[in-house]
């Protein structure tokens, strides 16, 4: 089975709330979610940093939306070992935004801090998953060095980026 570590702007897309997201991005975030619940892997972290951006963002009932039928999948499936791998990320001490897991690079300087997390996640995983992104820009800038680290990403959207970069 595939793994994946899924930024919440995938799930935000696929429920439909997103400016930048033309109809093909939202059927593409739409599309992996199924993949994801019908056969992967989902990577979330050991102190449910991940799963708190999901219930904040996202509907725990399941509806209306795509993205909060992944939300219900992934809190039921949260303890399934099959179906979820949680990884332990720990905070550096001068930042709980960010992790020693995180490399260490000038070039990451700027990252998103609320989105290192996913990066921690990613790097700490047995199972090599790869980042989903839909319309987060700072994955995109940043590709290259994230790369060079062994960060796999995939852009769900690479339409909507390119064109608000």
């Amino acid at each position: 089975m595939s793994a994946f570590v899924v930024d919440t702007n995938v799930p935000v897309v696929a429920n439909g709330r997103s400016e930048q997201a033309d109809p093909d991005c939202v059927l593409a975030c739409i599309g992996k979610l199924e993949e994801i619940t019908s056969g992967g892997v989902v990577v979330l972290d050991d102190g449910m940093r991940i799963l708190d951006e999901y219930m904040n963002n996202l509907s725990m009932s399941g509806q209306p939306g795509a993205g909060d039928g992944f939300m219900k999948w992934v809190w039921q499936n949260q303890a399934v070992t099959e179906r979820c791998e949680r990884v332990r990320i720990q905070p550096r001490r001068e930042d709980d935004h960010d992790f020693e897991e995180f490399p260490r690079d000038p070039a990451l300087a700027g990252f998103d801090r609320d989105d290192r997390k996913f990066v921690a996640v990613a790097l700490a995983s047995s199972g090599d998953p790869v980042v989903l992104n839909a319309v987060d820009p700072g994955w995109w800038t940043h590709r290259d060095a994230l790369h060079k680290h062994g960060v796999r990403l995939t852009f769900l959207c690479p339409q909507c980026i390119q064109a608000g970069v």
